[in-house]
């Protein structure tokens, strides 16, 4: 659907994914752009009342962080980044998924304001690309750290192209497990 300020386009490497594209009014000021649209949420299928948490993470330069996803129901998501630019990849792991293990990337940015939709199931994670990013995310379930689960972002079964040479990540994401152990973990 397309409202004014905004538009959602489909995803096609990731079944479910969307991107909501706002309009930007920019003057000499800067800019106004809306954000989250429940009307256009709703037009693609998605409740936008199903939304509980919204969070912010700053990064600088170089940080990397993911991949992450959760077990059990899994964790739908917004993502946006609303300061600075970053390097978002999201992994299918929805074994009954058209796109099971399919990749895409994205370039997020504060100008854009572009918001990425990320079924559960699916696996996030980012790299920040200017030298402070701001990261949001609206998830549909409270966080249960219980849950999480962290696949290693160097995985050369992924081969995902990171832009820059990492300059710091997590403890937990630096001892993530590759996929295949991740998903059998995950199974047991």
């Amino acid at each position: 659907m397309n409202a004014p300020g905004m538009k959602a386009t489909e995803v096609p490497a990731i079944a479910g994914a969307y991107l909501f594209e706002p309009t930007p009014y920019a003057d000499e000021r800067g800019f106004f752009c809306r954000t989250f649209d429940a009307d256009v949420v709703r037009s693609v299928g998605l409740d936008p009342d199903s939304f509980v948490q919204d969070s912010v993470s700053r990064s600088v330069r170089g940080v990397l962080r993911g991949l992450h996803l959760r077990s059990g129901a899994g964790e739908a998501k917004l993502v946006r980044c609303s300061y600075g630019r970053i390097f978002d990849v999201v992994v299918d792991l929805r074994t009954d998924s058209p796109t099971y293990r399919n990749r895409a990337f994205f370039e997020l940015s504060g100008e854009t304001q572009l918001t990425l939709y990320i079924p559960a199931g699916c696996a996030h994670g980012f790299q920040a690309l200017t030298e402070t990013a701001d990261t949001s995310y609206r998830i549909d379930r409270p966080h249960d750290p219980a849950e999480d689960v962290t696949i290693a972002f160097d995985d050369p079964e992924l081969a995902i192209p990171w832009p820059l040479p990492v300059t710091s990540m997590s403890q937990r994401d630096l001892e993530a497990p590759r996929l295949a152990k991740a998903l059998q973990n995950m199974e047991s």
